[in-house]
């Protein structure tokens, strides 16, 4: 019986020329210059410092920061597509991860994946050159990466330094490359945040901070992970206040940046809902619910209207404000993520009888709200049920004739038939039992437009 035999060296076809893996890195197969030259400090000019960093972790961090791109189509696992950090090679000469083949040998496949062949030899022999130049590609790019995140580390750190003295003009310039800094580079956000940052991008925050220098700050420390300390600094009442304003006043990405930022506030533990209670914030998010020219900015403001709402105690003011009426007008246009999110608002403003009064007043609740069921996510279907049994139980001599019109009973059947969770189906049929009270079996057959095959 053959068998397969590992060679002495692994060799990679390229530009016709067949080369071994030194070959390989002093010809620039593996990207050569300066960096690779600091790999090869072996005594025969091999591969020496690479050993000194982890392949995994190497690979983990580069995917994190993004770096991890135009991998050689030799270093992946035909099995995984991932980059391989264990490379093993069977009989058949093909290679793969260790851990993705023995897993694939143990659902009882004694086959190659890649060209199905059965295999006379189970054994898998580890390939320590091709990890050798996995190794060594990823050790250049790594050390190429670590030296540019030091290099922007320490302009960060100069910037951070920088806003303790600048003003003015100076101060906007300074936070908006600071900002573009830690957006781009999202591995140096530890060393920004040890040089004491936070605590200077919260001092610039007051009652009279401008808002060009205000969403500058803004947008850097949307990009930080705020500690439960720096959230409760910034949630003292004329910073809140000026973030606010401008929401209100802002551009359409300084809006976005301050709902994002008040929503990141409200996970804190020491969040207070007074603070999201202000009539000008809550008038602030609504107007950029109903900007149909920035998606962008109706995903933001009912992402954050949607988490304020979980707070009973908002709810009123919600429903002070009209919010009813001018959400449910939006609900035809929205993306299916907008649309799950205003529906939900709604949902939670049904459950008080202000809500609810609203939702009765406001003659386009039926149809908008029948239209969404069972056309867009479960979560779409179970608020856009509930809104409709609180309307139609509230006043049923009304609305449920409208609601069948709009062909709610049709929806209704559909929803009982789907895959859809009890609690669902439940709702579901007893809103249809509902809808067919004022009825003949007859006349509610025939406004449910029903098939034979659904009769």
């Amino acid at each position: 019986m053959p068998q397969f035999q590992q060679p002495a060296c692994w060799r990679l076809e390229a530009g016709g020329q067949v080369m071994d893996v030194d070959t390989a890195v002093k010809d620039g197969i593996l990207g050569g210059g300066a960096v690779i030259s600091g790999l090869l400090d072996g005594k025969d000019g091999t591969l020496g410092t690479a050993k000194k960093h982890d392949l995994k972790e190497m690979i983990e961090e580069m995917e994190s920061a993004a770096e991890a791109n135009d991998v050689p189509i030799v270093f992946i696992c035909p099995i995984s597509l991932e980059p391989m950090v264990d490379p093993v090679t069977l009989c058949t000469g093909q290679t793969y991860e260790r851990v993705n083949i023995l897993r694939w040998f143990s659902t009882g496949r004694l086959s190659c994946p890649t060209t199905m062949q059965d295999l006379w030899d189970d054994t898998v022999t580890p390939n320590r050159t091709l990890h050798q130049l996995i190794h060594a590609w990823f050790s250049q790019r790594y050390l190429r990466m670590m030296k540019r995140s030091k290099d922007v580390e320490g302009r960060a750190r100069e910037l951070v330094q920088c806003l303790k003295k600048v003003k003015g003009e100076a101060r906007v310039q300074t936070l908006k490359e600071l900002r573009k800094i830690v957006a781009a580079h999202p591995s140096i956000e530890k060393p920004v945040i040890d040089s004491g940052v936070l605590g200077i991008l919260s001092s610039l925050l007051g009652p009279f901070t401008s808002h060009a220098v205000g969403s500058e700050v803004i947008a850097v420390l949307v990009n930080l992970n705020l500690d439960s300390e720096a959230m409760t600094d910034l949630m003292q009442p004329a910073k809140i206040s000026l973030v606010v304003d401008m929401l209100n006043e802002g551009t359409t990405k300084t809006k976005i940046k301050c709902a994002r930022f008040i929503e990141v506030l409200m996970g804190a533990e020491s969040f207070r809902f007074e603070i999201v209670s202000s009539l000008s914030l809550l008038v602030g998010l609504l107007r950029m619910v109903k900007d149909k020219r920035e998606p962008d900015g109706v995903s933001a403001g009912l992402s954050l209207l949607k988490t304020i709402c979980s707070h009973d105690q908002v709810r009123s003011s919600m429903v002070s404000i009209r919010a009813v009426a001018q959400l449910v007008e939006r609900l035809p246009d929205l993306s299916p993520d907008s649309l799950e999110s205003a529906l939900q608002i709604l949902d939670d403003l049904a459950a008080i009888p202000d809500g609810r009064s609203a939702l009765k007043d406001c003659p386009q609740t039926i149809p908008n709200t029948v239209r969404p069921l069972m056309k867009v996510s479960e979560a779409c279907t179970r608020h856009a049920l509930s809104i409709l049994w609180a309307v139609c139980k509230l006043a049923p001599e009304e609305f449920v004739s409208l609601a069948v019109e709009a062909g709610l009973a049709t929806r209704l059947l559909l929803v009982i038939q789907s895959d859809c969770p009890p609690e669902i189906k439940k709702q579901a049929s007893d809103l249809l039992k509902l809808c067919s009270l004022n009825y003949t079996a007859t006349l509610f057959i025939s406004k449910c437009k029903l098939t034979r095959t659904m009769q």
